[in-house]
């Protein structure tokens, strides 16, 4: 198998960081984590695990991942957030793959996505097919400050699956949502996208339609509504805030 390095972007991750490090040994033998100055003990805890760590001030999603692939020792790169795991037959497919002679520039897991304990199917959450395997010659993070994607020109899914325990709580589940939504409402008014008036209105109904019914969220219960409202609403808050940032740059 060829060499294949293992990335990882952090900020207070001293609960997750020494099982994502364990997990990416399986199959890495380099890992970078970029640490967005933690004020917890994710540094050190990685740099006990023999992690090399980029100490770097959060540029945005995209941009702190692409530090980090100009650090890795290996043109094949691992990229898993610090809450996510390998499982045994994900780390089987690794291995088994012949990186050397391949024409695919990036390749695609399914993700099981956890609420604390829970997870399900519906709702989107699988099997939420994840781009995290890449060659870095012919890939790359799009630059965005949030939800950022790798692009290559090939793609391959894979059919076996990562774990990510995404959020510990609802009130975890519904705190990104409102993050996220304002990192990405600054990438849009930068980007100079206008927003219609009544987008937040629509792309907010439309988001929970596509959760809660085309998706199946009702067949998860409450997991599955609150799924479904908290993306509704990030949605809602994305497009809000674009208008508020619009606004206030026209006074």
């Amino acid at each position: 198998m060829k060499k294949v390095s293992g990335l990882i972007i952090t900020y207070n991750e001293q609960k997750n960081i020494a099982d994502c490090i364990k997990s990416l040994r399986e199959v890495c033998d380099d890992i970078v984590v970029v640490d967005s100055c933690s004020s917890d003990q994710t540094v050190s805890i990685a740099e006990d695990m023999g992690a090399r760590v980029i100490r770097q001030p959060f540029l945005g999603d995209g941009p702190q991942r692409s530090v980090g692939v100009s650090i890795c020792q290996n043109d094949w790169i691992l990229n898993l957030d610090a809450d996510e795991r390998l499982t045994p037959g994900l780390v089987e497919g690794i291995k088994k793959l012949d990186l050397e002679n391949n024409s695919v520039d990036v390749f695609e897991f399914k993700r099981l996505n956890y609420i604390g304990s829970r997870t399900t199917k519906y709702a989107g959450q699988y099997p939420d097919y994840v781009a995290r395997l890449f060659n870095r010659l012919t890939a790359d993070f799009t630059p965005v400050k949030a939800h950022t994607r790798v692009r290559g020109k090939k793609h391959q899914k894979l059919n076996c699956q990562l774990v990510h325990f995404s959020y510990r709580d609802y009130s975890d589940l519904f705190n990104r949502q409102c993050k996220y939504a304002a990192w990405m409402a600054e990438e849009y008014v930068e980007q100079g996208k206008l927003v219609s008036p009544v987008a937040p209105f629509c792309h907010c109904v439309w988001t929970f339609v596509r959760h809660y019914f085309i998706k199946l969220g009702f067949l998860a219960g409450l997991d599955g509504l609150s799924i479904s409202i908290a993306k509704a609403t990030g949605t809602y808050l994305k497009y809000a805030y674009s208008l508020e940032l619009q606004r206030n740059r026209k006074k």
